[in-house]
């Protein structure tokens, strides 16, 4: 799966490290499932249970608080992609902007966040670690992400991180423009996606896409980023994962 990577343990192990519940959905999901297809153990690291989100319109929490929500969405997503394994930290989520709560990702200091990483993967003790790159600027992505990058390296191991090509942002874009023709001159004169040419590692996880889309179904409380994409395009989406090499 990995064509640079000799894994050390049979079977091979996969660490996937993300901030909130839905990520590991909507970012890495068709990677864990084409892993697991594949014979690959799968652990999950989510570093907060995605308190400081906002649910969906018509979401009835049913006297649970949204992060009790997104934590059972995360369990059953998981189990949906055939994870091995789930690792909840303690963090709280830090939120889009203004001082970061006390005991949230960004709200403590960042070796913290890499201590908590670092102890999951001393007993995985994976082949291969993966996170989001991050792209989409949110602050706690940012946090989990170079502290993936930073135990990979202290491990020894390979470190990917899941992108965006600009090709398929870049018609991405142009859809929403359609959608939405105040956004033109923003969405023209973003730079949105990884250049294509930083992409080290293409998988088709298409036999995964009905499986995938279950596990983004599960995530109920939260709307989609792919809601409302004409189909070729979510499928292409949700039918190819794009990894740089971190």
């Amino acid at each position: 799966m990995f064509a640079d990577v000799t894994p050390r343990h049979d079977p091979p192990r996969l660490l996937v490290v993300v901030a909130h519940p839905d990520d590991e959905t909507y970012g890495c999901g068709s990677l864990l499932l084409h892993a697991a297809s594949e014979g690959w153990e799968t652990t999950v690291v989510c570093g907060t249970r995605g308190e400081a989100g906002e649910p969906a319109p018509g979401t009835d929490l049913a006297g649970r608080t949204l992060g009790e929500v997104r934590e059972r969405e995360l369990w059953e997503a998981a189990g949906v992609m055939g994870v091995a394994r789930l690792a909840l930290l303690d963090f709280t989520d830090s939120g889009m902007e203004g001082d970061a709560p006390a005991g949230s990702l960004c709200g403590v200091d960042a070796e913290a966040v890499t201590e908590a990483v670092r102890a999951v993967a001393a007993d995985v003790d994976p082949d291969v670690v993966v996170s989001l790159d991050a792209s989409d600027g949110h602050r706690d992505h940012t946090r989990v992400r170079d502290a993936s990058v930073t135990v990979a390296a202290e491990r020894g191991v390979a470190a990917y991180l899941q992108a965006l090509p600009r090709s398929l942002m870049t018609r991405w874009a142009e859809h929403m423009a359609g959608v939405r023709p105040e956004l033109e001159v923003y969405l023209r004169n973003a730079d949105l996606g990884t250049p294509d040419e930083h992409v080290a590692l293409v998988i088709d996880t298409s036999a995964h896409l009905d499986a995938r889309e279950r596990a983004i179904a599960v995530h109920a409380s939260q709307t989609s980023p792919f809601e409302g994409l004409p189909p070729e395009l979510r499928r292409d989406f949700l039918t190819r994962e794009h990894l740089v090499r971190a």
